[in-house]
């Protein structure tokens, strides 16, 4: 696989047009950025581009428009915070390739930076038809010379931007990609043992996947949050009104047996904090939470994080760790009642002297927002969906259209 340096060291791309498909989905209040991380991480490619002279088209997708116009996703703030970042103004194109967009590409000066707006404002870009995305992908392809495709966050996504577009100009992979590949690697074919999962989140659906394919690499699987509790009523503890998918509790047996045989340890929780109901996040008025073993679940509370006895045990799990991917929280984190399960795996990954690496998404999201040193992790990915489908062994599309 090509990288960016490969293409600053040929000269490829001083004066030239160079599209930058990055990853800008950052969470929005109105049009305030509550984190700004995914924008952050798309900086080094671009400032490496704008120094060598290009003339630096940036894109990205943001939320979920259903394919035509929605203010609500405008990526116009980002593009604000962008400029900031760069110390640089960055020219906001009002549409992806329509007048405005070819206009803003047409002034570009070298060494200047334009960012379109949001890619699925246009229902080509996520089209099942290949011949519809492709359409697109050609009319995307008009505005530049180079393609960079820097949005880790997006490559398991068959879209225009990700998997087509990269066939129709020479191609490289920024910044990011190659560093988020380098690190899955050392989770997939380069592993150091012991190799601890930590895996949160809330329905355990989503990650059956990658627990049946960790199953073979792992040597150890600890499981929190919200999908925990299918786990425990699959050992036959009563688990009150906490989430619960009863569909996949014969999976989760099964998995059980599986781990058992092979040799995998399996972690759950001891204890959990329970309430009467889900906590208003909004208001973050304090709630009235209990402490309870997982054996004494009351009928009428839900869990909504691991308790600490359980993270002890978790951190004595990771201690002697060389390896270990956490991805989803271990609670309700966005509420400081139901916060300190997800903050003590956080800290066991930094008091851990593996190498340590958060899987994007909601635990990304979770480091910032209860104030730890980014630094102190030895990688934070910004896809978490991409991650996942990486360690459960499938091929993505944005990578695979990438390599040469």
């Amino acid at each position: 696989m090509k990288t960016i340096d490969d293409l600053l060291t040929e000269g490829q791309v001083a004066g030239k047009r160079v599209f930058v498909r990055a990853d800008l989905n950052v969470p929005l209040s109105g049009t305030t950025i509550t984190d700004d991380g995914r924008i952050r991480a798309a900086v080094p490619t671009i400032t490496k581009l704008v120094a060598a002279g290009a003339k630096v088209i940036v894109a990205s997708h943001l939320g979920r428009p259903k394919g035509e116009p929605d203010p609500q996703f405008s990526l116009a703030p980002v593009a604000a915070r962008l400029g900031e970042l760069l110390g640089a103004e960055v020219v906001f194109a009002a549409d992806t390739v329509g007048d405005s967009a070819q206009a803003a590409v047409a002034a570009l000066a070298d060494g200047g930076v334009v960012l379109l707006e949001n890619l699925r404002f246009n229902a080509d870009e996520t089209a099942k038809d290949d011949a519809e995305r492709g359409a697109f992908a050609d009319r995307l392809a008009a505005l530049a010379d180079v393609y960079v495709g820097d949005g880790f966050g997006a490559v398991h996504r068959k879209h225009a931007s990700v998997f087509d577009l990269p066939a129709r100009l020479p191609h490289a992979a920024g910044g990011l990609i190659a560093t988020e590949v380098d690190v899955l690697k050392k989770l997939t074919t380069e592993v150091k043992r012991p190799y601890a999962v930590v895996l949160g989140g809330a329905k355990v659906s989503d990650k059956l996947g990658v627990i049946d394919h960790l199953l073979d690499k792992a040597d150890r699987i600890l499981i929190g949050g919200g999908m925990v509790f299918t786990f425990l009523k699959a050992q036959g503890h009563e688990v009150g009104k906490s989430m619960l998918q009863e569909d996949q509790i014969p999976v989760v047996q099964e998995y059980l047996k599986r781990a058992e045989a092979k040799g995998v340890e399996f972690v759950l929780p001891v204890d959990v904090v329970a309430a009467g109901a889900f906590p208003d996040l909004k208001a973050q008025a304090p709630t009235d939470p209990v402490t309870v073993n997982v054996d004494a679940i009351p009928a009428d509370v839900m869990g909504l994080d691991i308790g600490p006895k359980s993270g002890e045990l978790f951190a004595s799990k990771l201690a002697d760790a060389a390896t270990v991917f956490w991805n989803g929280p271990m609670g309700v984190f966005e509420h400081p009642d139901y916060a300190e399960g997800t903050r003590a795996v956080a800290q066991a990954l930094i008091d851990s002297p593996a190498f340590t690496v958060v899987g994007g998404g909601d635990s990304a999201a979770a480091v910032r927002i209860l104030g730890f040193d980014e630094n102190a992790f030895g990688h934070i990915s910004t896809g978490g969906g991409a991650s996942l489908e990486y360690l459960e062994g499938k091929t993505l599309p944005g990578l695979a259209a990438l390599e040469d």
